[in-house]
């Protein structure tokens, strides 16, 4: 029996109970103080429609005062238990008659579709991926609210729960291709242990918050196990070391000769303030830039007017030694930084892979956390000026923010672009929606944590697409464009059409990376393209 059926019964017996006694003492009231013995039956009619408040029957008026007063108390307490029958009863039957019910199990026949156990701001950018490809999946929940509102969102969910076979079961889990289970880490590791025993052939992916709990989903039958953390941390640290070497430790290698990488113009290089036609960009260096961010937008459709300003993101193409000249001229500017410090703010898994990559390189960082835990520097709250300072944010040439809340790391953006107008800022942040946000709050870089889980866990579940690039702000995939074959890059018009480029096209003969408006689209090219996640998924649906 559930809660709500369990409650009427209880609610029941206590109304009769009420009821029996409140009868007895009107027949004892009326032969006592009226003198006009009554019947039990009589008697429980009259209570009844007082608490009913439909009237007192013939009994009215009464001469005692005793009376009078018992049937003010009785009028009180009846009225007490038919307010309270509202919530107690008549709210949750109409709220259950009326609601949203989420299904209990898949409703329809579903094969090759991938089970998501449990919603996550990160699983978000996944369904994102899976939408754009037409690859079915259902998200297992066990949250009725959470299930609720996505089932309302026209989400395809069950209500289960995602640790038990049964309700992997109802999931059609032996019918699936692949498992992703992105929650706690322990949780993880009991849907991971409930999918083997049930379909030991489906490919299960977990997805952990602690790198060293990575050997126990494995144990566990996890085919698959990602560090999201770790790569973002490495990820950011790449940004700092690349200012500090002149080299790039994150290009995209495309063939021999050809790589892409994210270029940011700093604070103090003599690009800012320049438009791409002045910046001498193309003509000194010979690179190709792509597309650009400008104040946390992408755009593939530059114009040769569009402004240069410190912490615009250049993305380009170029040969290796054109890439390194390119990030010579963004660098100019920083030499009176010497190497630099840097400050990591937030001493998590994002902030002690940070730290480990520049302690190999040899960088120089202090750490500010707010516990006391081995590694940290400086303890105190990252929102306030005076930790900031005691850290040396003021002499700083890069802060990395490697906080976990992206409302505190919007609020600590503020404070040290106060504090250090020309000193570089890169963070993180959980959810995608806090990219532009923290941008406008004073960012140069900014990385989400639910993309880079959702392009990781794409590339991994998604066989007819490669995504290259897991941990930057653009997006660069490799897959055939079957709508787009026989028409040129100019004739499809992909860059108007959907705001994304192609960059080289992948045939048998090899890597073509001279592509213009001229270049036609063959039969099993498979084209890498590149833009926002938005743009991507745009031409994904167009051509794809």
């Amino acid at each position: 029996m559930n809660t709500w059926g369990r409650r009427v019964i209880g609610y029941t017996v206590f109304l009769v109970a009420v009821m029996f006694l409140t009868a007895l003492g009107y027949q004892w009231g009326m032969r006592t103080y009226e003198a006009d013995p009554v019947t039990f039956l009589h008697s429980l009619q009259v209570v009844v429609e007082m608490f009913t408040t439909t009237g007192f029957g013939g009994d009215s008026p009464w001469t005692s005062p005793e009376m009078n007063i018992y049937i003010s108390v009785v009028n009180l307490v009846g009225m007490a238990l038919l307010i309270g029958t509202l919530p107690v009863l008549a709210t949750p039957f109409l709220e259950r008659a009326f609601s949203t019910t989420v299904p209990k199990a898949l409703e329809e026949a579903l094969e090759d579709h991938i089970v998501i156990c449990s919603y996550t701001p990160r699983v978000e950018a996944l369904t994102t991926e899976l939408d754009s490809q037409g690859v079915p999946f259902v998200i297992v929940e066990s949250d009725r609210e959470q299930a609720t509102e996505l089932y309302e969102d026209g989400r395809r969910v069950i209500l289960a729960d995602p640790e038990s076979t049964d309700g992997l079961e109802r999931a059609r889990l032996p019918d699936a291709q692949a498992l992703v289970a992105d929650g706690d880490d322990q949780v993880d590791a009991s849907i991971v242990l409930a999918a083997k025993e049930l379909a030991e052939d489906v490919s299960v992916l977990s997805v952990v918050e602690e790198p060293d709990r990575a050997k126990y989903h494995r144990l566990a039958g996890a085919d698959q196990v990602l560090s999201p953390r770790s790569l973002l941390g490495e990820s950011l640290a790449a940004k700092v070391t690349t200012a500090l070497s002149a080299e790039i430790d994150e290009a995209i290698e495309i063939g021999d000769d050809l790589e892409l990488a994210e270029v940011p113009v700093h604070h103090g290089s003599p690009l800012v303030g320049t438009t791409l036609a002045d910046s001498g960009i193309r003509e000194e260096t010979g690179v190709n830039v792509i597309g650009a961010w400008f104040h946390g937008e992408f755009t593939a459709r530059l114009s040769p007017d569009d402004e240069l300003t410190a912490g615009t993101v250049l993305f380009v193409s170029g040969r290796p030694e054109q890439l390194a000249e390119l990030l010579e001229m963004t660098r100019a500017g920083l030499r009176q930084f010497g190497t630099g410090k840097t400050v990591i703010v937030g001493y998590g898994q994002v902030g002690q892979t940070v730290a480990a990559v520049l302690e190999e390189a040899g960088a120089p960082y202090t750490t500010v956390d707010r516990s006391g835990q081995t590694g940290v520097d400086v303890v105190g709250d990252a929102t306030e000026p005076e930790t900031l300072e005691e850290a040396g944010v003021a002499d700083a040439r890069t802060v990395v923010l490697a906080l976990p809340d992206d409302t505190t790391t919007e609020f600590a953006t503020l404070v040290i672009r106060d504090l250090a107008p020309e000193t570089e800022i890169i963070a993180r942040v959980e959810e995608a929606p806090s990219i532009p946000k923290t941008f406008r709050a004073g960012g140069d870089y900014v990385l989400s944590l639910a993309t880079v889980t959702g392009r990781m866990i794409a590339s991994r579940v998604l066989q007819d697409r490669d995504v290259l690039s897991v941990d930057q702000q653009v997006e660069v995939v490799r897959m055939e464009a079957p709508q787009a074959v026989g028409r040129t890059i100019g004739e499809a018009d992909i860059r108007a059409r959907t705001g994304s480029t192609v960059v080289a096209i992948e045939r048998d003969v090899g890597i073509v990376t001279d592509v213009g408006p001229e270049t036609r689209i063959q039969a099993e090219d498979r084209l890498i393209v590149a833009g926002s996640d938005a743009s991507v998924r745009e031409f994904e649906q167009t051509f794809a």
